[in-house]
């Protein structure tokens, strides 16, 4: 039975190795960390008096749920036996300073009814751009989603055909912003949809036009709320990895990769039995072994690593060819995520919820031009116990709050944690017409910092790359090493993209290239 190493228990690590364990291979994950799932994990927070809130460490939206079911009946079973969701009625709700409030429905026509009722948008503009977002989207998922883009054999087949013909539809040439400037009357409007370009962490200003596919799969195939949180996305893939018989190692950090000639051996790792510690609510930090601990070559017919491709280079491989065209693209950005217990409940929100800044484009040159966090900041507030009740104390709700923040390239961020925790709580309390800051009972945070230092992620970055160019797409490392038959890659850093969606094809591309080699 050949045998496979995976760098790394994201969820990408997770996916690709349920993937070879169908396919007959042996496979063993190595993860630093001394849990499973990377950014999509969880922790909680326990008050004086014993009281819980818990909380989704990273991806807070979910959308695809097919990709995960996918897995399960890849593996004969019955995704609904391991992992269930509900789509939701209310995508997000939607706040500005001036006191405008908008609810994006996932009904087209309620949301259409809503932006006239609101805005003074007629629904058909609406109803034009997510059709347009649909159309791209059916354009390009079997080209630029389901297949590498450094095979020869993507760019000569009927999908390829058909993607050069619409070309001039994709928005190719355009900005997201311009694109949405042509589309709609209310600036309102155009900032609500500008905000996809976060969700892979680009500008919108910078961004093509081409990523207003995004808005298609949160508004025509549907924003989803997995029963018991978005940790159940990893818990239950690694109990079916498990039953396939995937051996997980974690605090098992990997130090390098090993080769010889052309091809990689296996790997050498450091492991420590330690599990972290923490102190009152601060977020688990990971465990890396100290060198006093032997080594250990680990062989491997395979190599799978779903750890950063920077990283991966840089520290695994530091003696192999470097793609340093690839290596050096500027990242996207990062992400300031505080994690609040809060005293009260406000039905005026949801589980997702958005407090636009009062300058968008600002916002942008102060993140891409200045690297530096806005003073007026777009929040980004999720709320789990919306809709599971017992991730927070009765009448109490478990704030997730995120803004975009710029990669790490040595900020002060003691000091920007500090300014945007009072401009967070300023504008939140201006919104709700009360003393937020009165009602914090525990919190955490998560920088920039202990992003790249938890999961390896270059800078920070959340997503990679930036995509603010029109060639951002090609100028990501392939799934395969060019210069290793058998080393492979996966995850948010690579094709086709960040986020879970895209971090579950990168997967499925990854393994049918090593499976079919």
């Amino acid at each position: 039975m050949k045998t496979v190493a995976v760098i790394g228990a994201g969820i990408a690590g997770i996916a690709a190795s349920i993937r070879l364990a169908v396919a007959g291979y042996a496979v063993d994950v190595y993860e630093a960390n001394p849990y499973p799932g990377g950014k999509l994990s969880t922790f909680e927070h326990i008050t004086a008096d014993g009281r819980l809130y818990r909380f989704d460490a990273g991806p807070s939206l979910f959308t695809m749920p097919h990709l995960v079911d996918e897995l399960f009946l890849l593996a004969g079973r019955n995704p609904a036996d391991y992992f269930t969701y509900s789509r939701l009625d209310e995508t997000c709700r939607y706040f500005w300073d001036d006191g405008t409030r908008l609810t994006a429905w996932a009904d087209h026509i309620r949301f259409g009814r809503e932006i006239e009722r609101v805005l003074g948008e007629p629904a058909d503009h609406l109803h034009a751009h997510l059709a347009d977002s649909a159309l791209k989207y059916d354009v390009t998922e079997k080209l630029f989603l389901h297949r590498s883009l450094h095979k020869v054999s993507t760019w000569f087949n009927r999908d390829a055909l058909r993607g050069y013909l619409n070309m001039p539809r994709l928005g190719v040439f355009s900005t997201m912003n311009r694109a949405n400037e042509r589309r709609f009357r209310h600036p309102k409007l155009v900032q609500l949809f500008n905000r996809y370009a976060t969700y892979n962490g680009s500008d919108p200003y910078q961004t093509p036009a081409t990523l207003n596919i995004i808005p298609h799969l949160e508004y025509n195939i549907g924003a989803f709320f997995p029963k018991d949180g978005m940790v159940s996305i990893t818990d239950s893939l690694v109990r079916l990895a498990e039953e396939l018989g995937v051996r997980f190692h974690y605090n098992t950090r990997v130090t390098e990769i090993l080769t010889e000639g052309k091809r990689v051996l296996g790997l050498t790792t450091l492991s420590s039995s330690s599990l972290p510690q923490t102190e009152g609510n601060k977020l688990p930090e990971a465990v890396h072994p100290s060198a006093s601990h032997a080594p250990q070559r680990r062989a491997a017919d395979l190599v799978i690593s779903n750890m950063d491709v920077v990283s991966t280079f840089r520290k695994l491989l530091p003696r192999a060819r470097q793609p340093e065209r690839i290596l050096r693209q500027p990242k996207s950005s990062s992400g300031l995520i505080f994690y609040w217990g809060i005293r009260g409940a406000f039905p005026e929100l949801d589980l997702h919820n958005i407090f636009f800044s009062n300058d968008y484009k600002t916002e942008f040159n102060t993140l891409f031009g200045n690297h530096q966090l806005a003073d007026d900041p777009t929040i980004y507030l999720n709320i789990t116990a919306k809709h599971k009740p017992d991730d927070a104390p009765p009448g109490c709700e478990n704030w997730f709050i995120l803004l975009n923040a710029p990669n790490n390239t040595g900020q002060d961020w003691d000091t920007i944690i500090e300014q945007a925790r009072a401009s967070v709580i300023r504008k939140l309390s201006h919104a709700l017409g009360v003393d937020v800051g009165a009602l914090i009972e525990t919190e955490s945070v998560l920088d920039p910092r202990s992003i790249e230092s938890r999961t390896s992620s270059s800078q920070g970055a959340l997503y990679g790359n930036s995509s603010n160019n029109r060639f951002a797409a090609f100028l990501r490392h392939a799934n395969f090493s060019h210069e290793f038959a058998n080393l492979y890659f996966v995850g948010g850093s690579v094709h086709p993209g960040g986020g879970i969606p895209l971090c579950l094809l990168s997967a499925k591309i990854a393994v049918e290239l090593a499976t079919n080699s």
